[in-house]
């Protein structure tokens, strides 16, 4: 597989034994989707659908009006969201992807109290009836700040890979997002190269994030 920003992927072949191996546009490693584009978004596709359906495979449980909703919240968290939130401190996290995990968090919510698409309810209205705030969201961005603070202070191979550059020029035209960028927005820091900063300060760390986590940003 080719890894690229071209709308055509490059050809590349590449032969064993005089087997030519056959090139592909995506494959699944470690139960996650690696595409030729670099990008998430099949792998959030595919994160989204499995989590639906194991909500939908234990929907006894997360709608059933006899158990208290912080049970059944409980339940939302330890069994259906760690299905979508999956290998998230390596994904990243663009405002399209941000909304898809909005609108799927919400699709949740909305089954558990039983509320179907004719009642026109707005979605605060359906956080408030759930006593709950958005942290599907916050809760991947914790996540990958605290893997990034583990990897930075390690020093090892994945230092070297978050860290490293290219040498060239960039292509043309709007960059894409990376992690590094999302994180940066979401701690505060604004600069990537003040978040690497700051994470040699495993307290000022620990701080950043919680202080983040809990406004919500």
């Amino acid at each position: 597989m080719v890894i690229s920003r071209k709308q055509e992927s490059p050809k590349c072949d590449i032969f064993i034994n005089e087997v030519k191996l056959k090139q592909t546009e995506k494959f699944k490693y470690l139960e996650t989707i690696i595409s030729n584009d670099g990008k998430t978004n099949r792998e959030m596709s595919a994160r989204t659908a499995h989590a639906k359906i194991n909500f939908q495979k234990m929907k006894t449980i997360p709608t059933n009006k006899h158990i208290s909703i912080e049970t059944r919240k409980r339940a939302l968290q330890s069994y259906i969201e760690p299905v979508l939130m999956y290998g998230c401190e390596a994904r990243t996290i663009s405002k399209q992807i941000q909304n898809k995990l909005e609108a799927t968090e919400m699709w949740f919510l909305r089954r558990m109290l039983r509320i179907p698409w004719t009642a026109k309810k707005t979605n605060e209205r359906v956080l408030s009836e759930a006593n709950k705030r958005r942290s599907l969201v916050r809760t991947i961005r914790k996540r990958q700040a605290t893997f990034l603070g583990d990897v930075m202070r390690r020093g090892k191979l994945e230092h070297l890979v978050t860290t490293g550059k290219f040498e060239g020029k960039r292509s043309r035209g709007r960059q894409r997002e990376k992690i590094m960028d999302g994180l940066a927005t979401w701690l505060g820091t604004g600069k990537v190269s003040d978040t690497l900063a700051a994470v040699k300060d495993r307290d000022l760390w620990r701080d950043m994030i919680a202080n983040a986590y809990k406004q919500g940003t």
